[in-house]
């Protein structure tokens, strides 16, 4: 194993979250001394997640046959000894242990050590070895009690920060085993988090995504059970210089009257939310074991829209749900235009096993696949209308990169190569694709 001063190469799956957690861990990482180590931030929402971060491993052994490869993240809490069988890894960390110094340095020292055993045996005893020592600690998620504040350390590449104020979630959808991969709802304190975005505007981000697994649910387990409104109140009020605050995705059972008031009341919240809504058909809805309605998810949208009328709504939608039939399917179709969903995420149901809907009357594959591609049509329809809207207008956009920036509505846009990265610009819309927006100086 050869552990330089490289940075670390992340290869992430999956959530915001991870997103977040995988710049962290490049400094833990580095700083143990696993430099030129790989390591696979993996997702276990669906089948295919995991099979994509299997596909991922063997392809980044082929490309650095001599780097440490270490496995972390979701897949790697609920499946642990399927990974640490895989010949292509090296070590395999939880979720609680990938964010832990002292999980990086055992990691490291086992490597080092299981080096130098190799080093003075024959290739199969070298392989019969490092199979032997492979450190793979994974504790038991549903044992943590309290979200681990993540030291705040940059992100490459990225205009935006990503910060994490809640984990794990006491939710059990049939359909999703993320919580025995997160554990129960954990929150980071409001002083913890105002702190996480300080450092984060003090670095150059001139936007702050605030993400979690279960993010509506923040506060339910600190002293006083603030609520999620709460929170943005506060970080607005102690951050006055950050320009744009935007969370990631909500559930519309949880939303409090404060975030209401902050959303109506607070320019630099951004008015975009992306909702977990998952179907719009209510004996679906409560076979999946949600807990809201086709009717509460629609009353939720235009209450917020009469609050901001320049709002934008994203959803995540799953298209075959076992028991669908063609008329709940038809329900869920409609709320696209019912809420008017602009950014949809559409995820064609594939039984995750361990879990409650896999074991249901499935849906057949082909319809699985005909209803996730009208849910995508819909989408698209709904997203070029919201985009030929903006054609004319003069937006503030959050340059992410040489020409491309972001709107605050999400809109991705097309902006002139010279407008500087990191900067908040107002451009004129003078063109809309079917995916993002075109755009001169203003």
């Amino acid at each position: 194993m050869n552990a330089n001063a490289e940075h670390p190469r992340l290869i992430t799956f999956g959530c915001r979250l991870n997103t977040y957690e995988s710049e962290a861990m490049r400094r833990l990482a580095a700083e143990a001394g696993l430099g030129g180590a790989v390591i696979v931030n993996t997702c276990a929402v669906t089948a295919e997640a995991q099979r994509q971060a299997r596909q991922a491993i063997r392809k980044a052994r082929r490309e650095h046959p001599n780097a440490p490869l270490i496995v972390t993240g979701c897949a790697a809490q609920t499946e642990a000894e399927a990974f640490a069988g895989m010949a292509e890894t090296d070590a395999v960390l939880g979720n609680e242990e990938k964010l832990d110094t002292a999980a990086w340095r055992q990691v490291a020292v086992a490597l080092r050590e299981s080096a130098d055993v190799a080093s003075g045996q024959d290739d199969a005893a070298s392989v019969a070895a490092g199979a032997a020592s492979k450190p793979v600690i994974v504790s038991d998620i549903m044992q943590a009690r309290r979200a681990r504040a993540v030291p705040f350390s940059g992100f490459a590449e990225r205009a935006r920060a990503f910060v994490q104020v809640q984990t794990g979630c006491d939710h059990r959808c049939t359909f999703c085993i993320i919580p025995f991969g997160r554990g129960n709802a954990r929150s980071l304190p409001v002083e913890e988090v105002i702190a996480q975005v300080r450092q984060a505007r003090a670095a150059g981000h001139r936007e702050v995504v605030l993400t979690g697994v279960d993010l509506t649910s923040w506060g339910q387990e600190l002293d006083g059970a603030p609520r999620l409104g709460h929170l943005l109140a506060a970080v607005l009020r102690a951050v006055p210089e950050l320009e744009r605050l935007r969370v990631s995705s909500i559930d519309v059972a949880e939303i409090d009257a404060e975030f209401l008031r902050v959303l109506a009341g607070e320019e630099r919240l951004m008015p975009h939310l992306h909702l977990s809504l998952q179907a719009g058909d209510d004996m679906i809805l409560k076979r999946m074991k949600r807990r809201h309605s086709r009717q509460q998810a629609i009353d939720f949208c235009q209450q917020a829209r009469a609050l901001r009328p320049d709002i934008a709504f994203g959803a995540d939608i799953i298209a075959g749900f076992p028991t669908e039939t063609e008329e709940m399917f038809e329900n869920t179709l409609a709320l696209v235009d019912a809420c008017n969903l602009v950014w949809l995420h559409v995820f064609p149901f594939s039984p995750r096993p361990g879990t409650p809907a896999a074991r249901m009357p499935q849906v057949p594959r082909e319809q699985v696949k005909q209803r996730a591609a009208a849910l995508r049509a819909a989408g698209v329809r709904r997203r070029v209308a919201h985009l030929r809207r903006q054609v004319g207008r003069e937006l503030a956009v959050l340059v992410e990169r040489p020409g491309l920036a972001r709107a605050e509505d999400n809109a991705v846009v097309r902006v002139p190569e010279a407008l500087p990265a990191g900067e908040i610009v107002r451009v004129r819309i003078t063109g809309a694709t079917e995916e993002e927006l075109l755009a001169e100086g203003a």
